[in-house]
């Protein structure tokens, strides 16, 4: 398995991956697509024999304010005050061989590479304590509106430098 940049012709797939992964938040290709167009350099796929076995969306954002499910972001914002995890999402039969730890080391190392003090996300279906063990907490000092996640959502944060 090999994590590589994600192109716009594996929309469909990643996709087809989220309804298996995330049946409980679905969100709409145009959300995808727009991450894809906006920040390029932050869309992975990761790719096995036989197919597509997981993907991340990320991208700059502001802390304390995740973007609701299922919305357009129209933009990405000037004052980009963390790297935001949209989504960092495998599907259930390559969880536990440490994609995951890959795609983020990469990742958290580009954030610290552009300046981004941390990285946030909104953890759900119990992901929590998988967050947790690649270095997030429960961000104490913020309380964005979680609604749109449903009922079990926590905003998390891994800090990468302390001006927050």
């Amino acid at each position: 398995m090999i994590w590589r940049a994600m192109t716009e012709a594996d929309l469909d797939r990643v996709l087809a991956a989220a309804a298996i992964i995330h049946p409980g938040y679905p969100e709409d290709r145009a959300v995808f697509a727009e991450r894809l167009a906006l920040w390029p350099q932050g869309c992975r796929v990761l790719e096995r024999a036989g197919g597509l076995a997981g993907y991340a969306v990320t991208h700059p954002w502001r802390y304390g304010q995740p973007p609701k499910l299922d919305t357009l972001l129209g933009g990405l914002v000037a004052d980009a005050d963390t790297y935001y995890f949209h989504d960092i999402a495998l599907l259930p039969d390559v969880r536990g061989r440490g994609a995951s730890r890959v795609v983020v080391a990469d990742l958290a190392g580009m954030a610290e590479r552009l300046g981004f003090p941390s990285i946030s996300l909104v953890a759900v279906n119990a992901s929590r304590p998988i967050w947790e063990a690649q270095g997030f907490a429960v961000a104490t000092d913020a309380a964005p509106d979680l609604a749109s996640y449903g009922g079990e959502a926590w905003f998390m944060v891994r800090r990468l430098h302390d001006t927050i």
